[in-house]
């Protein structure tokens, strides 16, 4: 089919009403075989949604009008707790949580997220698109869930503070930083010596406008979006931890789909999966010059001394304990040696 356009798939989302971008769709999809619905967390214009309305338009018209994908985004359908409840019980058939999301019900699946396990792109997909991905995949499959076999990119994570950068691990001696409710994000910045707070991100920039903490971390479009850079001064790529959206499906629901529409669907959301990464990986690219421009300081720390201080504090020995030996060797196989 022909590849829909960004600009033109927004356009089109403009005029549709609240009620979902499930209302684009053709006239056809009412006469569906499987009405099923998606929900997400994130607004329209990500390019998550953006790529998915791709892949459930492609679906709509290779199935012949069998399957009809409902998109619901940015919380239509509840938080990710009650999303995650949802797909589990079948109230919704698809969902996206991030790696963090679901290791509540999944431990392992939280292991991409080791603090400075991936130094770069190459690392995480040859980890999550090999054994590493397919280990997690089989540890969700025991909760009666489909996982796709290409994870969606959510990004790096990045530092900022508005006392000085962060260029080595000693640089995070005692900072006060604001961290998500994650025992993962909490264990690992407590092992760089640093002082973490768990904050819900509704109230990270008011914590940094009043000096509550100093400093905080985020992939760098939630950093634009959320104008961070009006209360912080300097940005440090230290890329300290990776995380990414599963596509999950209802296993009863998957069950139920003929072998013919399972190839389908599945090659669809895999495909739109790839498209989203790159998609990300160009938006990251042109925030960075963004973020300057309106005078976030950037600087770029190499990986080592922070490896070397987590090492030291015990973090990759007890995560490995945690994670067991399985995993974490297939996560030392894609990074090299971590504990």
């Amino acid at each position: 089919m022909t590849q829909v356009t960004r600009r033109s798939l927004l356009r089109t989302l403009s005029a549709v009403p609240v009620a979902g971008v499930a209302g684009a769709l053709p006239v056809m999809a009412q006469t569906a075989e499987f009405t099923l619905k998606y929900g997400n967390n994130l607004p329209v214009t990500h390019p998550l949604n953006i790529r998915a309305q791709e892949a459930m338009d492609r679906i709509l018209k290779e199935t012949k009008g069998r399957v009809d994908i409902k998109i619901f985004p940015n919380n239509q359908l509840g938080g990710d707790t009650d999303m995650l409840s949802q797909v589990r019980s079948g109230g919704i058939d698809f969902f996206t949580p991030s790696a963090l999301v679901i290791a509540t019900l999944v431990p392992v699946a939280a292991i991409n997220a080791v603090g400075f396990a991936f130094s770069d792109y190459n690392q995480v997909w040859g980890a999550m698109d090999g054994g590493l991905g397919a280990h997690v995949r089989a540890a969700i499959a025991k909760m009666r869930l489909h996982t796709f076999e290409k994870m969606w990119d959510n990004g790096f994570r990045q530092t900022t503070s508005s006392k000085a950068p962060v260029s080595t691990a000693k640089d995070l001696d005692g900072l006060k930083i604001r961290v998500p409710v994650s025992p993962l994000s909490i264990s690992m910045f407590k092992g760089l010596g640093a002082a973490p707070t768990s904050l819900q991100f509704s109230e990270v920039y008011s914590s940094l406008q009043t000096k509550i903490v100093d400093a905080q971390e985020n992939p760098l479009p939630i950093i634009q979006v959320a104008k961070l850079y009006e209360v912080q001064k300097y940005c440090s790529l230290t890329n300290h931890i990776w995380d990414g959206y599963w596509f999950i499906a209802n296993g009863r629901t998957w069950e139920r789909l003929p072998a013919d529409l399972k190839t389908i669907v599945s090659a669809a959301i895999n495909d739109a999966g790839l498209a989203q990464r790159e998609d990300i990986k160009k938006l990251n690219e042109s925030v960075v010059g963004d973020l300057q421009a309106k005078g976030l300081s950037i600087n770029r720390p190499t990986a080592d001394s922070f490896r070397a201080k987590l090492r030291e504090a015990g973090f990759y020995g007890e995560w490995k304990g945690r994670f067991g030996d399985e995993a974490w060797a297939l996560l030392e196989k894609a990074v090299g040696k971590l504990a």
